[in-house]
């Protein structure tokens, strides 16, 4: 497996979120990280981006956990970043966005990251 530059849109520091546990699968892997969270600034020391479009450089993946007001929000800075992929973690539907992948060609998942790592799918 390849080691890729994934965006975490909703990276949080507690334990119990979904986007913590991801962000440790994730660096377990051997991928980087990267963190997007407006209410954090550092998470066990890595820095915490205030706004994805503050992201520079490639992105291979962004993930998402954040929900679908939020997401909807924030679709032309998600279209600026051109990531290879979009994964949709469960509860981060956002029809509208999906559409709009599709229209820049952009690929997208609705799955969730923990277990496409841990099954080999990632």
């Amino acid at each position: 497996m390849s080691h890729q530059r994934v965006v975490i849109l909703g990276a949080s520091h507690n334990p119990e979120r979904y986007s913590y546990k991801a962000m440790k699968v994730l660096q377990e892997h051997g991928h980087e990280t990267v963190l997007v969270n407006r209410g954090v600034t550092e998470i066990e020391g890595q820095p915490v981006l205030a706004d994805i479009g503050d992201v520079t450089g490639p992105v291979d993946t962004l993930t998402l956990y954040v929900k679908e007001e939020v997401s909807g929000l924030l679709t032309d800075k998600i279209l600026a970043l051109k990531p290879g992929r979009v994964i949709f973690n469960p509860s981060t539907k956002n029809i509208r966005l999906m559409m709009a992948l599709d229209e820049a060609d952009i690929p997208w998942i609705d799955g969730c990251t923990i277990v496409m790592l841990k099954s080999g799918q990632f």
